[in-house]
């Protein structure tokens, strides 16, 4: 049984760019490998296939380490799913399957359930892939949360598992960082922490080498390797962290805008169209920044009463219907389809205040929240082209005798809605929908084969930058014996 914990000194440190590196590098090497997440807070989720045949429900980042590790995706890659409902509560994804909540006042015992569940599915993967590459969350060291951690260090108790320690050289103060990470873990935490990675370096390494010679004196443990910041290193994100770094504005494109909603989920739909050449994707939260767009998007969100609320607060809604009005087009999607619609019926607050909601009347259709989740990988056409996606959601859909079809959902004219996430990640249909309403021509784009070069690029790079011999060796064979103790340890 083979494993390694890839840790962070922060959130967006850079775990998710080593462990998919890593599982790439692995799987080239003809090893059987597994990513896993005990644990994930995230709206940007995936459906695939369960064991039943049915939909499940994982991480997203965690389905895009699967591609990368050339395996098929599975709920024990992410056995618990949270997805924020408020500051204070969250809706929890258990093996794929809606399973209640969580809140900040029960953090504890209300976890321990999941914990089980969660180093059970560990244990599941371990003794079927070779090598297991598990990320953690946000820090180790979050002493305030470590007796109910059973995702970092309580992981790597649980498992014996080899831990190294990402930290982003860019935000600056990373090697007070990689020390303040071990020394204020216990000993038997410490023990486990073999080494560290540095990410997003930009510069003369040997300026740097001094500092992690220091570092490695200082701690005896190994630096592992220094990851260069590269420009095309671009994952499938896990939240809206970087939400800020996806404007890269175009001469002359066609500008699409994005409504950046407050509990935004699934923002990767736009991924596929911000590869386009001919489109500069952006991302709006006030009236003035939808006023030049050439289409509009309102995408998906956990929670459709609060954000339409949200929307109409800024003035947004006159913006959309205007923008509808004067011929140009609209695109709702999942969430964003439902504001669209007539009304939004939640008789029992499955998603927000019980009662009925007027939608923005821009399609015919109406939508009723149910307790049940729809998981599902539907497939169909449009117009003659194939079309596909994945549906995480609790809304209903009725259309109206107003609205013609449009897959997942509806069209009017040049507005449209579909509950079909990643859908414009299929190229024909893309292709097809831009050219019907911007009447752009088809590109040479294929975001599948995107995908699968940013994967081989972070694969590159790990090899290149990282000891991956070494790496291997200590998921093979556990952190070193005799490591020192940091002090002053866990308070």
């Amino acid at each position: 049984m083979s494993g390694l914990l890839v840790a962070g000194t922060t959130s967006d440190a850079g775990k998710s760019v080593v462990t998919t590196g890593l599982c790439r590098a692995l799987a080239r090497r003809g090893l059987k490998v597994a990513p896993y997440k005990a644990q994930n807070m995230s709206n940007n989720s995936m459906v695939c296939a369960g064991p039943d045949g049915g939909g499940v429900e994982i991480g997203r980042a965690q389905w895009v380490q699967a591609q990368a590790a050339r395996a098929t995706p599975e709920p024990a890659m992410n056995p618990v799913l949270l997805k924020p409902g408020s500051d204070r509560r969250s809706h929890v994804v258990l093996m794929g399957r809606p399973w209640g909540e969580v809140s900040s006042s029960d953090w504890l015992t209300g976890r321990r359930p999941l914990a089980a569940a969660a180093h059970a599915a560990y244990d599941d993967l371990a003794s079927r892939f070779d090598v297991v590459i598990a990320e953690g969350a946000g820090s180790p060291t979050e002493i305030n949360l470590r007796a109910g951690d059973y995702v970092n260090l309580g992981l790597a108790r649980h498992a014996g598992l080899p831990t190294v320690v990402v930290g982003d050289i860019d935000r600056g103060g990373v090697f007070a960082a990689f020390l303040g990470t071990v020394a204020l873990l216990s000993a038997e935490d410490q023990a486990l922490i073999a080494g560290f990675v540095v990410n997003k370096f930009r510069g003369d390494l040997e300026l740097l080498d001094p500092g992690l010679r220091d570092l490695q004196r200082l701690t005896g443990r190994t630096v592992y390797g220094t990851l260069p910041w590269h420009p095309q290193v671009w994952l499938d994100s896990e939240d809206a962290l970087d939400l800020v770094g996806r404007r890269a504005a175009r001469t002359g494109a066609r500008r699409v805008a994005v409504v950046r909603l407050p509990r935004i989920s699934n923002f990767t739909d736009v991924d596929a169209l911000g590869l386009e050449p001919e489109l500069d994707v952006v991302f709006a939260s006030r009236p003035e920044d939808l006023t030049d767009a050439e289409l509009v998007v309102l995408p998906g969100t956990r929670a459709t009463v609060a954000d339409l609320g949200w929307l109409r607060s800024r003035g947004l809604d006159r913006v959309v219907v205007a923008h509808a009005a004067a011929g140009r087009p609209v695109l709702g999607i999942c969430g964003g389809f439902q504001m669209l619609g007539r009304v939004i019926r939640d008789p029992d607050g499955v998603e927000g205040p019980p009662g009925n909601h007027e939608g923005l009347g821009l399609l015919d259709v109406a939508t009723d929240f149910v307790a049940e989740k729809t998981l599902a990988l539907p497939a169909g056409q449009w117009l003659g082209t194939p079309a596909a996606g994945y549906e995480i959601h609790h809304g209903r859909i009725t259309r109206g005798d107003g609205a013609e079809d449009f897959p997942g959902g509806a069209r009017t004219g040049q507005v449209f809605g579909t509950m079909w996430h990643g859908s414009f990640e299929g190229d024909a249909l893309r292709a097809r929908f831009l050219g019907e309403v911007l009447a752009l021509p088809a590109s040479d784009v294929s975001f599948p084969r995107a995908r699968q070069a940013r994967l081989d690029l972070l694969g590159d790079l790990v090899e290149e930058h990282l000891d991956v011999d070494a790496l291997l060796d200590l998921a093979r064979n556990g952190a070193p014996a005799g490591l020192p103790f940091l002090p002053p340890g866990a308070p």
